[in-house]
């Protein structure tokens, strides 16, 4: 299985905003391209860990399978 992520990047007036469209809440600003493209990939991982803590504290209690499922590279 491969994933393919879309990251939009808008000039703005002191820069740049970037988002992944299918990733909610995984958005950035940078000064230039380049610093937004970085600010992104660590606003992609933030994201993850937020939903892997939400899923772990949501799962406590509960008789469930974790394995690796697949791995997204940038």
């Amino acid at each position: 299985m491969r994933i393919q992520l879309t990251a939009v990047f808008e000039k703005v007036k002191n820069g740049y905003i970037g988002y992944v469209e299918e990733l909610p809440g995984a958005n950035t600003q940078g000064a230039t391209l380049d610093e937004t493209k970085e600010n992104l990939k660590e606003a992609i991982e933030l994201v993850m860990e937020s939903y892997r803590q939400i899923n772990e504290e949501e799962n406590v209690g509960k008789n469930v399978v974790k394995e690796p499922f697949g791995i997204l590279t940038a």
